[in-house]
């Protein structure tokens, strides 16, 4: 994971995104139940959480998409109830439901999107060339998008909605269901926008993925972050650890109770030492958000 600094693209000294109380309810469930959330300009943040955390609610409502019922929200300077258009103009967003015409061809595809948001003649131009090489799809440029593999419709997607050069892009799931090679070359596109100082919020199922790519990481669950912050920031606050008894290990729920554990081993005439391994993100992860299956979306 990055923790190098990122150039930004706006003089602006604001967050990219600023979320204070959100709320978002369908009929008497609330979605996103006051949700406080910073993403910095230039940041890539991955944002995680379990089926019906309000991962895709917040999406929605980060994009005009989506109507909030409470609380404050600010993107890239504007209030996206108010100024719905401006910053969907400034906004990409690459879903994870495929969002590519499969009747057209990669070209026709990105042609499309481009002269969608703007872009025209030789910027058009040069647009589509960029993106169709940036993909792995030059190649391919011709062919109807749906005689692709999976892999090469994913990467299209990814170019589609990054094409005109947005300031902030949402990207929800970009490499579920691909093989590994797709897989790298989206990291490699991701690393470019990162690069090119854009700022990005990165869900995904795949935590490698976010351990990978992300600056910082913010967990979500019951509509609101239940914890945020760099890797090494969330391990430092949430790793367990481990007694170590004569060889076999004691594992705590709360590791605040570990000494006292040792305490009592030791006055029983019982060996016992303490250590801190290292603690993986899904361990946090599951650590937060419970190990019960959850099979439930809301809206």
């Amino acid at each position: 994971m990055s923790t190098d600094p990122v150039p930004t693209r706006s003089g602006s000294a604001a967050p990219a995104l600023r979320a204070r109380g959100l709320v978002k309810a369908f009929g008497e469930r609330r979605a996103v139940d006051g949700l406080d959330l910073d993403v910095q300009r230039g940041e890539c943040l991955g944002l995680l959480g379990p089926n019906g955390a309000g991962k895709s609610t917040t999406l929605r409502m980060l994009c005009a998409r989506l109507a909030r019922d409470a609380g404050e929200l600010c993107v890239l300077d504007l209030d996206p109830a108010a100024d719905s258009d401006r910053l969907r103009a400034r906004l990409g967003v690459v879903p994870q439901e495929l969002a590519v015409y499969g009747e057209l061809s990669a070209r026709e595809n990105l042609r499309l999107f481009g002269a969608l948001h703007g872009l025209r003649a030789a910027a058009l131009d040069a647009a589509v060339e960029r993106a169709l090489a940036a993909a792995g799809l030059a190649e391919r440029a011709n062919d109807r998008v749906k005689t692709y593999s999976g892999g090469m419709k994913r990467r299209l997607n990814v170019v589609a909605g990054t094409l005109h050069s947005p300031e902030l892009v949402l990207l929800d799931e970009p490499t579920v269901g691909i093989d590994p090679q797709s897989r790298n070359r989206i990291f490699d596109l991701v690393d470019g926008l990162r690069a090119a100082g854009t700022t990005l919020i990165y869900t995904s199922h795949a935590l490698g993925d976010v351990e990978r790519l992300c600056d910082r990481i913010a967990i979500m669950d019951g509509g609101r972050v239940v914890a945020c912050g760099t890797l090494r920031e969330l391990q430092a606050r949430h790793r367990a650890r481990v007694g170590t008894v004569d060889g076999s290990d004691l594992r705590l729920a709360d590791a605040r109770q570990a000494a006292t554990a040792a305490g009592i081993l030791q006055a029983a005439g019982i060996r016992a030492q303490l250590v801190e391994p290292e603690t993986d993100l899904e361990e946090i992860f599951l650590g937060l958000t419970g190990r019960t299956l959850r099979d439930e979306e809301l809206a």
